[in-house]
């Protein structure tokens, strides 16, 4: 029997191919992370098609585009017909309303896992942090991937990923055949905001005695491709995303070039919790364990799948210093450019320390 004419067995061959791509849906498409993924993803020609799913329409033309919000059990419809899911439609925006931020993260995760399970897509991957970890002083470094989640609720954010994990953890028991693939990056840089780059924005860098701070960054760009490869079911599991290595924080105050200001632990803990307690702060004391203690986890298991990181912790650090240029943070709170002044380094020793100029300043303020 003669073999298929080569360009017949061609077109088979690019059939198959097509029919292996999988449709890949993204929530929080327009904005972040989840805009960069969905760039990244349509423009890959592994993917079939990209269902983009927001409030509000992003930039990717070439996506297929759903505005609803993802708590709405109307999501199910729309992720009909797609094999993977990535959830990205997260809010860990500092200045939320602590409650109101659970509602959202936990109530989205739940309706998104019970949709794709509903309507047969096979993989979900989550994106949560390497702060799951936990910060505390008898940590291993690195911390190997599936060593045990000790985080508290007390950092910004990190109760609602803790719960995300556990939600993703109990939805194969509860939908036999749904794969959930986890990604914990570290101290994400790139665009974003969080209480750890708000560390640098700081007129002298926090450091609590008898502590020893390890740094390890990940660039936004390394955890779209990191997102792409559990998409594409390259990887899978529970997996850290972040730069090779770690910085020793004596290298990270010689590469940043801003002095330490070296505080005993409980003023340094005791003015962070006043700080929040009183408003003044968005960042709760348990912010602080994560520049006091180490976290730094191996991403041994993207680097056998072959996934490699394309920045440095050093390259990340220079971004991140650029991207804060000009601003001023005291204990996590952003000061306007006359409160920087006003205050300089000497305020914030003391508004770390005691918090009384900052506290005496913000009720005169108030009275007004």
């Amino acid at each position: 029997m003669s073999s298929p004419d080569p360009h017949v067995r061609a077109a088979r061959n690019g059939r198959a191919r097509a029919a292996r791509r999988p449709v890949i849906a993204v929530t929080g498409a327009a904005s972040g992370v989840g805009a960069l993924l969905t760039q990244q993803l349509v423009n890959s020609e592994e993917v079939k098609q990209v269902v983009a799913i927001d409030e509000r329409r992003g930039e990717a033309a070439e996506a297929h585009w759903h505005v609803l919000d993802v708590r709405d059990p109307a999501i199910a419809e729309k992720l009909r017909g797609a094999d993977v899911v990535v959830h990205l439609a997260l809010d860990l925006d500092l200045e939320t309303d602590p409650a109101a931020r659970t509602a959202y993260n936990v109530r989205g995760t739940q309706t998104v896992l019970t949709a794709a399970a509903a309507v047969g897509v096979h993989r979900v991957v989550l994106c949560s942090s390497a702060m799951v970890y936990g910060a505390l002083p008898d940590n291993d470094v690195p911390l190997a991937e599936d060593a045990e989640l000790r985080a508290t609720a007390e950092a910004t954010g990190v109760g609602d990923l803790l719960e995300i994990e556990r939600l993703g953890r109990r939805a194969p028991r509860a939908h036999p055949g749904l794969n959930v693939t986890v990604l914990r990056p570290g101290v994400l840089v790139g665009g974003t905001d969080t209480a750890l780059t708000r560390y640098f924005e700081s007129p002298r860098l926090l450091v609590v005695a008898g502590s020893r701070p390890t740094w390890q960054f990940c660039h936004v760009e390394d955890l779209v491709t990191a997102l792409e490869y559990a998409a594409l079911e390259k990887v899978d599991g529970e997996l850290a995303v972040g730069c090779d290595g770690w910085l020793e924080q004596e290298e990270v105050e010689e590469l940043t070039g801003i002095r330490r200001m070296e505080l005993p632990s409980a003023i340094a803990l005791g003015a962070a919790s006043r700080l929040h307690r009183l408003g003044l702060t968005p960042s709760p004391a348990g912010d602080l364990a994560y520049t006091m203690h180490p976290w730094v986890v191996s991403g041994s298991k993207l680097h056998e799948a072959g996934w490699r990181p394309r920045w440095t912790n050093e390259e990340v650090l220079a971004e991140l210093l650029e991207e804060v240029a000009g601003r001023h943070t005291v204990a996590g709170r952003r000061l306007g450019r006359k409160d920087a002044t006003t205050l300089g380094a000497a305020g914030a020793t003391v508004a770390l320390v005691g918090t009384a100029a900052l506290v005496r300043r913000v009720r005169k303020a108030r009275r007004r």
